[in-house]
């Protein structure tokens, strides 16, 4: 985005306002001097990743950031069309049959009938090992057959006596989420919208009301990748209602807070990780039987996402400590969810000038990359290349620009 004439002015007279010189600037900004002098002259343009560093530093409160972005439309207008549902009984038994076949999980060798309430815990081991198969999955790869397990378990419901039929819709609801985030995932936002709905209209129908408000955290997520701070804090806040399970109310905070760091509001965001601390701390979600709702292989979120809010705080050394901290906690297994914080870490670590460090750890992570191929993860392989961009001469980072380069080229079908 284009920096409005004002912002090099007002850089230039908060930091002298501070007493720094401008080698001492850019010595503590690890930016080049030349580079910061064309943009205090107007002769150059501030990224809003200089902007926010430049307010961290000399405490300007988001304002530097205020000037260098233009306010977003609201995205909160328009409402996601659903996935259209096949929900014939022999359509969907049809699909859901194939899928379980293609799994090796046919019960005998027995085709399945939606009379048949005993498969309904089959189905619950089959999301958990679906779920543990997306950490080291393409997405591409997964979500035909999610979709047709969300549809099959749809189909048994509707046949169903209403002793099985409740479990059964939610159960097809948390397939139904899961298959949302697997579109996100292969860079389908409006499918991921639409995958959203239908697993809250699913969790409505087996008289669970609570995943509609996790849907609005999982449309918040969509809007934060889009780097819409105002629609994502917007959208949070929504569902963080007092009626509402303590795991949905913080997941929420947590997403209202990555949303204050877009935009640069750092109190407001340090606010709500505390309450995303709290809520995520008391709730006991984890030791029940239904699945897991959100991340269920970062064992802290609300450490984590400190982490990411700082460096979008423009505070990179104290989020490098912070992710290198809560990364080590990690499943190995985890590809998908190592990759993503893993290239945060690498982030913040090029942004605090410890190039040599995050190259090592990118390096390492994307060799990975192939086998789990993420849009919301490569959006932030972007930012560091960027970043690296700006250490040309370090021998470090001329050997990942290749890597780098493979991992963001267009795929190919």
């Amino acid at each position: 985005m284009s920096t409005t004439s004002s912002f090099g002015p007002e850089l230039r007279r908060l930091r002298v306002e501070s007493g720094l010189t401008l080698t001492e600037f850019s010595v503590a900004l690890n930016y080049d001097k030349g580079h910061l002098s064309k943009v205090e002259r107007g002769e150059r343009s501030a990224s809003p990743e200089l902007a926010r560093r430049c307010d961290a530093f000399l405490g300007a409160d988001g304002e530097l950031h205020r000037l260098v972005t233009r306010p977003e439309a609201d995205s909160d207008s328009g409402t996601a069309e659903p996935i259209p549902w096949l929900v014939g009984r022999r359509a969907v038994l049809s699909a859901g049959t194939g899928a379980l076949i293609d799994l090796g999980l046919t019960l005998g060798g027995q085709a399945v009938s939606s009379t048949d309430d005993p498969l309904l815990p089959s189905f619950r081991m089959q999301f958990d090992q679906l779920r543990k198969l997306g950490q080291s999955t393409a997405p591409r790869v997964l979500l035909p057959l999610l979709e047709a397990q969300t549809r099959m378990i749809t189909g048994l419901a509707a046949d169903a006596q209403p002793v099985s039929r409740t479990p059964a819709l939610l159960l097809a609801s948390r397939f139904a989420e899961f298959t949302g985030w697997m579109a996100q995932e292969a860079g389908d936002s409006d499918a991921a919208l639409g995958w959203t709905a239908e697993a809250a209209e699913l969790a409505r129908a087996g008289g669970d009301p609570h995943l509609g408000s996790y849907a609005l955290v999982r449309r918040a997520l969509i809007t934060m990748y889009g780097r819409d701070g105002a629609s994502t804090v917007a959208l949070a806040r929504r569902a963080q209602g007092s009626e509402l399970p303590p795991r949905i109310r913080g997941l929420a905070a947590q997403r209202e807070a990555q949303g204050h760091a877009l935009i640069g509001n750092e109190v407001d965001c340090l606010r709500s990780l505390d309450k995303a601390r709290e809520l995520l701390g008391s709730d006991d979600t984890r030791s029940g039987a239904e699945p897991v709702i959100g991340t269920s292989h970062v064992s802290d979120p609300a450490a984590m996402s400190t982490g990411w809010c700082l460096h979008d705080l423009g505070r990179p050394k104290e989020a490098a400590e912070v992710l290198d901290r809560e990364y080590r906690r990690l499943p190995p297994h985890a590809l998908r969810t190592r990759a993503r914080y893993g290239f945060r870490r690498s982030l913040a670590h090029a942004a605090s000038g410890e190039v040599e460090h995050a190259c090592a750890i990118a390096g390492d992570l994307l060799g990975v990359m192939p086998a789990v191929p993420s849009a919301t993860v490569n959006s932030d392989v972007r930012r560091l290349a960027r970043e690296l961009s700006r250490f040309r001469s370090s021998r470090a980072v001329r050997d990942l620009q290749p890597a780098l380069a493979r991992v963001l080229a267009p795929a190919h079908d």
